[in-house]
């Protein structure tokens, strides 16, 4: 039995969102330990050098790993950083004692590989403030904190800031191929990176900018915007710290907060553009963010679109 669990936490641990869907995670059993790993080949080396992102996108994978083996009926077991010799072992679970999994966790499992990113605008149908109370109480549970970005002029602010961004390393050459390479071409059988029907031709016209995925080409799918063209409710997802530990944190605090969200049909798009920048980072974490550390800025909204996702399959991504 125990077996079957391990195999499926491992499984829904590969529906975890990453930047830009690079999946820099493998994994290790040794017995009943599951080991979660960095895998530093999929590491972006311009915009991600101190591997922040990489761990954060490893931390969403750490939740669903943690989600899945209760979900089957055991509590998970979690060490995390165990091992200060193997920076790249981020951490270990395995199934401890057996439990009853309640509404809760099954929610959230059965939201694993239904929940997907959004790369364009949202209906005008708000985001209920009771599921927003849930949602900041979840990131809280994580250690975490997610902000809703209430003041429009903040909102000014973090539109400002990422298109600044995005205007810089559009100019970037380095930027920009480092996007190329995960950017997946139309009909590409490639499992992993951003697929061309993952985002509107032409990109999205608000004020928050999607990354150029299509790179110039006639890419992305074609659809009628003028329903979808709300920026939806912005928030900005905190740590207290900016240590390893802090970016596991944020990563599992980041999924708790979208598969709940993803349970009551509201989906996030995410805007790392300002916070790939040092400078633009600091800016937003002092004038904005109270000195905690800014890990997530993120769009929430409700959409009637759906895309397919893609994956590696356990097998590619177990050493």
């Amino acid at each position: 039995m125990k077996d079957k669990a391990i195999r499926a936490a491992i499984e829904a641990a590969t529906w975890a969102p990453s930047v830009h869907n690079t999946q820099p995670w493998t994994f290790g059993v040794a017995g009943e330990e599951i080991s979660l790993r960095a895998d530093v080949e999929r590491k972006l080396r311009v915009s991600d050098p101190s591997a922040r992102e990489l761990l954060v996108s490893c931390g969403a994978a750490l939740l669903n790993l943690r989600v899945a083996l209760r979900a089957e009926g055991y509590e998970p077991i979690v060490r995390v950083l165990p091992d200060p010799d193997r920076p790249s072992l981020l951490a270990t679970v395995r199934p401890g004692a057996p439990v009853r999994p309640d509404e809760a966790t099954r929610t959230l499992a059965g939201e694993i590989r239904r929940r997907r990113t959004h790369r364009a605008g949202f209906t005008d149908l708000p985001v209920p403030d009771r599921l927003i109370e849930r949602l900041v109480r979840e990131a809280a549970a994580e250690k975490a904190t997610l902000t809703p970005v209430r003041s429009a002029a903040a909102v000014d602010v973090l539109a400002a800031l990422t298109q600044a961004a995005q205007a810089v390393q559009v100019q970037d050459r380095a930027f920009s191929l480092e996007l190329m390479r995960w950017a997946r071409p139309p009909g590409s059988p490639r499992r992993d990176g951003v697929p061309a029907e993952a985002y509107p031709r032409g990109g999205w016209p608000g004020r928050f900018p999607q990354r150029d995925y299509a790179h110039g080409q006639d890419w992305g799918k074609p659809g009628d915007q003028g329903m979808a063209g709300s920026t939806g409710l912005v928030a900005v997802l905190t740590t207290p710290g900016d240590t390893r530990e802090s970016w596991l944190a944020a990563g599992q605090a980041l999924e708790r907060v979208l598969l709940h969200a993803s349970a009551y049909g509201v989906s996030a798009a995410f805007h790392t553009q300002a916070l790939e920048m040092y400078h633009l980072r600091e800016f937003l974490r002092h004038e904005l963010c109270s000195d905690q550390y800014p890990q997530t800025i993120m769009r929430l909204g409700i959409t009637f679109e759906d895309s397919r996702a893609v994956r590696r399959t356990p097998a590619e991504v177990l050493d």
